[in-house]
């Protein structure tokens, strides 16, 4: 009988959260005004899966200072920015060192799952992905599709 309670509570616990969560086009009516390249929808989950192979294949890099500072250092990849970080200024200055070391960058809309993508409980405002032999076809993939937005001019 316990069991039976259990897993009822977990199925219950399942559907809710499905329930309550947000979909894209809400997340994204949320984002702030520099948020631009903005990822599609298909492109947001494709960018989701890449980040959780990443972080299983330890060439992420994850928070403000430590994506700062591998910036500052030359290393290369993708970088990927939550859309409703506030306030704005913690990751305002983060494109303009992309666009400086020629850095394809792009913004999803949730920091909540960009942190749940990359398999921490926190909210994580910004990722940069390295590159891997694990990784590197849906990398690839990825780096191309983020090339082919359009830049905030």
């Amino acid at each position: 009988m316990a069991k039976k309670d259990k897993n009822n509570k977990q199925e219950e616990d399942g559907e809710n959260k499905d329930e309550s969560r947000p979909d894209y086009d809400e997340l994204a009516s949320k984002v702030t005004v520099i948020s631009k390249p903005l990822a599609s929808r298909k492109l947001t989950k494709k960018v989701y899966k890449v980040v959780k192979k990443a972080t299983k294949a330890k060439s992420l890099r994850r928070g403000v200072k430590e994506v700062v500072k591998a910036i500052r250092k030359g290393e290369k990849g993708l970088v990927i920015l939550a859309g409703d970080v506030s306030p704005i200024d913690v990751i305002s200055h983060i494109p303009i060192m992309c666009e400086d070391s020629k850095l394809p960058y792009v913004y999803v809309p949730s920091k909540v799952d960009l942190g749940a993508s990359s398999m921490t409980k926190r909210p994580t405002s910004i990722v940069l992905i390295k590159p891997h032999q694990d990784i590197k076809e849906s990398y690839e993939e990825c780096v191309e599709t983020v090339k082919t937005l359009p830049l905030p001019i």
